[in-house]
């Protein structure tokens, strides 16, 4: 049986790679090579490296959903809740190879001109709307999150109180808006934030040790919720949802991928497997940690568990808030890549480009300021626009493309993961409007009292606090 790099080897259409030393492109057919000495057919050679493409397409599966990955363990019981996490890692990876091979097959270079090429104009103007509203939703819930690490974090500072205008959630997504997130996303060329992701990369290592750490020393004092330990609940395609969510990349995949100094499939197929291996072992260690901490009373943000007067939770809200303001900046451009493909040709002037980059982050902003559940924020955008850019679309690409028997072998996998999708899809939009998540945003857990002291005390006659909705009670196992 084939590997994967074997069977992307022997593929019929050509693959092209670049000769940065000589500018000259080369086809590669797997029989033999050949110089090309057209210019016109020649390939532009990207500007990252293989390093900064690993960085970059990492930084940018890692972002706000990996926040929401222990609330989805809850959701769906953590045995469950970990081979389902493995499962959507694995289908990931698979659909993005499968995705550039699609653009292969059809000569096409950028997720849109591939949908284009393949459904026509519907198609495209689906996929326009989905590739749009994912980075876009993506970004609102970075700002929220933003909000909501930053201020706690300033609540910490002598002086500081609630009423402090470093405590307003308003000032500070408009702050770091201003200084910040809007300035990254002005950058032209995504090769120009290797070293942001490489930061980015840094920052969320120390959140993960953060929260392994809280586990072992705030999870023994935590009281376990009804059915901790469950290996499955009835509501896990939500779980999938928030899972899809914390591993889309597809928006970024041309795009990083036309960034690599040589763009084919078995560069990329290294990349690819690299993020999204490295992205998963995170999201792993992260999800157990938090949820082996609060169990069932898990929150769609996880740093809403912690009591504000603890110090090391402090510290990882102040990394997460640094890394998810250097996440912005990926999203934005591929809305912006999504209105310049649609409006202007994919071609924008330098005043184009910044008005549109400026009516983009003003509309994220003012969102951002009114709405502040980000649960909910994770579950929608999950189920809407993840599960059809992973599951659905990459699928039915291939599918039409290659031809050929729905029973052979290489049509088997994208076939049995479109009707996955399309399952996931409908299913979790459904639960989702009917057993939405609770928001209780800002509010202290039932076992947190603030004192003086890093850690938190308990009070036995505290208010527990409702944040588990109905169906997390009912368990199948």
């Amino acid at each position: 049986m084939l590997s994967r790099e074997e069977e992307l080897s022997h593929l019929s259409v050509p693959i092209w790679r670049c000769d940065t030393g000589l500018k000259l492109a080369f086809q590669e057919d797997g029989e033999r090579s050949r110089l090309l000495v057209s210019r016109k057919d020649s390939v532009k050679c990207g500007t990252s490296s293989m390093a900064n493409a690993y960085f970059n397409f990492t930084n940018s599966i890692i972002g706000s959903g990996l926040i929401g990955l222990p609330f989805s363990l809850a959701q769906a019981g953590l045995p469950l809740g970990m081979l389902l996490l493995f499962l959507v890692a694995l289908i990931t990876d698979y659909s993005i190879i499968l995705l550039i091979k699609g653009g292969k097959l059809s000569g096409t270079h950028s997720y849109q001109a591939l949908v284009h090429g393949t459904f026509g104009f519907v198609g495209f103007m689906i996929l326009s709307v989905l590739q749009f509203l994912y980075p876009f939703i993506a970004m609102i819930s970075y700002n929220i999150i933003t909000g909501d690490t930053m201020t706690k974090v300033f609540q910490t500072i002598p002086g500081v109180g609630s009423g402090s205008f470093l405590s307003s959630r308003h000032f500070v997504i408009v702050i770091s808006t201003v200084f910040f997130t809007g300035p990254l996303s002005l950058y032209r060329d995504v090769a120009q934030l290797g070293k942001v992701s490489l930061v980015s990369m840094v920052l969320t290592l120390a959140i993960v040790i953060t929260v392994v750490v809280r586990a072992v020393t705030l999870g023994p004092q935590i009281p376990l919720s009804q059915d901790a330990w469950v290996f499955a609940r009835w509501n896990a395609v939500q779980a999938v949802g928030v899972m899809a969510f914390a591993f889309i990349c597809h928006h970024n995949s041309f795009m990083i991928y036309e960034s690599l100094p040589e763009p084919s499939l078995r560069n990329w197929s290294r990349v690819t497997h690299g993020s999204v291996g490295s992205a998963a072992l995170v999201s792993a260690v992260f999800a157990v940690a938090g949820y082996a901490t609060f169990t069932g009373f898990t929150q769609g943000d996880i740093f809403e568990n912690y009591c504000k007067n603890d110090i090391l939770a402090t510290f990882g809200r102040f990394c997460y808030g640094l890394s998810i303001i250097t996440t912005f900046p990926l999203e934005c451009f591929v809305t912006r890549e999504v209105v310049s493909n649609v409006f202007y040709n994919g071609a924008l002037s330098n005043t184009v480009h910044i008005i549109v980059t400026l009516a983009i982050i003003s509309a994220v902003t003012a969102i951002s300021l009114f709405y502040d559940c980000l649960g909910v924020v994770l579950e929608l955008n999950g189920v809407v626009s993840a599960t059809p850019l992973i599951f659905i679309i990459p699928s039915a690409c291939f599918l039409k493309l290659s031809g050929g028997n729905w029973f052979q072998r290489k049509r088997l996998i994208p076939g049995l993961i479109l009707t996955i999708g399309v399952c996931v899809m409908i299913i979790g939009l459904v639960m989702t409007a009917l057993y939405a998540q609770d928001c209780s945003h800002g509010a202290e857990m039932f076992y947190c009292k603030l004192t003086d002291s890093s850690g938190p005390t308990f009070s036995t006659d505290s208010r527990v606090l409702q944040i588990i909705n109905a169906t997390q009670n009912i368990s199948i196992f």
